[in-house]
């Protein structure tokens, strides 16, 4: 399998799919994009390693569970009943991941682009976590008692003889790269800490890093290269904001290739869930079905965002409706296997031009039609 389209993992919150459906847009994103490709369903991705968490954890009522059940227990609450996620769900504290994070950290230290070293870093005198610079209250308890501590801590070193984020790391054609992005993405330290204080996380005392967790940014592409592994995956392509991508591609340097396996980034925008409501008066001339409210939502809208990689602004929802409608209009009967050869080879290539063509996205959703009565069957 040459891709495999996977999300960037969203951080466990306290919300569901249902209420905040901006969330899934990087879940529902590549889905359509595996479809597309006739890949199979991959599984969803979370991010539980935060301190956000942490603090929900300790405040839990109740009799205190382990917080592996304590985020399961989180993720499963965010799917309506009965319907997780047939691809799995897989987190970013997972044995395989785990496994995989310490053999790339492994490899990593052997080449020395990582280094265990001792290093002075600002944290709470009350209870030991990183503050990070500046006067601040702790963000864990609370305190304003900071002291420098000296302790053994896993390092990266950017590399000097390649940027933090090149063409090569986005999936996308040659004339939709976003230099802006890549300029950004560099503006961070030549070293940066990759050990953090956190109650949950991959364990670094493997390494001799006792009490110390795996930075969630590194651990981030472990899980997405974990789930490519799975799949027997050549390139693991993550669905994922521009400002998120900003914030982890420096932490992730080091982290994109393992196993003959590559990590791309696939960005997309934000999507305007709070208004779509607004397209009642379309739903209503074009005779909408439920089904095809949620097509355009679940489906189209998510598609759409790879091209609109910033955002899509309330006032594009008409057009966008419009456009989607009458691509449905003209879905033919049986797909045309050459239309979507064509919209294969776009999706491979990070082309998205086809998502604004009428014939291509009939054709494909002829496509889906077609896979979604067969499932029904089985």
């Amino acid at each position: 399998m040459r891709h495999l389209f996977l999300n960037g993992p969203v951080q466990n919150g306290p919300f569901t799919l249902a209420t905040r459906p901006g969330k899934a847009v990087g879940i529902r994103l590549a889905a359509a994009l595996n479809a597309i490709l006739g890949l199979p369903l991959a599984p969803h991705l979370w991010n539980t390693v935060t301190l956000a968490g942490d603090l929900r954890h300790r405040e839990a009522n109740g009799p205190r569970i382990p917080r592996q059940r304590f985020e399961a227990d989180l993720i499963a609450d965010k799917y309506p009943p009965g319907q997780s996620p047939v691809g799995g769900i897989m987190t970013d504290t997972d044995a395989e991941v785990a496994g995989l994070a310490l053999e790339m950290i492994e490899n990593n230290l052997r080449a020395r682009t990582l280094t265990i070293s001792r290093e002075t870093v600002p944290s709470c005198r009350a209870c030991g976590h990183m503050t990070g610079t500046g006067s601040h209250p702790c963000n864990a308890c609370g305190s304003t008692d900071t002291r420098e501590h000296t302790g053994l801590h896993l390092v990266a070193e950017l590399a000097k003889d390649r940027p933090v984020l090149d063409r090569s790391d986005i999936h996308a054609s040659h004339r939709q790269q976003p230099k802006h992005l890549q300029h950004t993405a560099a503006n961070v330290a030549e070293r940066l800490i990759l050990s953090r204080t956190r109650d949950h996380g991959i364990d670094l005392s493997p390494l001799g890093l006792n009490g110390l967790v795996l930075d969630p940014r590194v651990g981030i592409h472990a899980t997405v290269l974990a789930a490519a592994r799975r799949h027997e995956a050549d390139t693991a392509v993550m669905t994922i904001t521009e400002n998120a991508a900003n914030h982890i591609a420096a932490h992730g340097q080091h982290f994109r290739e393992h196993g003959g396996t590559r990590l791309q980034y696939a960005l997309h925008g934000h999507l305007p869930y709070d208004h779509t409501a607004s397209l009642q008066p379309l739903h209503e001339a074009y005779r909408a079905t439920q089904a095809i409210k949620d097509g355009f939502e679940e489906w189209f809208l998510p598609l759409f965002s790879l091209r609109a990689k910033t955002a899509t602004s309330p006032d594009q929802l008409p057009s966008l409706f419009k456009h989607y409608m009458r691509s449905h209009l003209a879905k033919p009967v049986a797909a045309d296997g050459a239309v979507l050869e064509v919209v294969q080879r776009s999706v491979s290539a990070g082309d998205t031009v086809w998502i604004t063509n009428k014939q291509a996205v009939a054709n494909v959703m002829a496509a889906r039609a077609t896979v979604t009565a067969a499932a029904a069957e089985i």
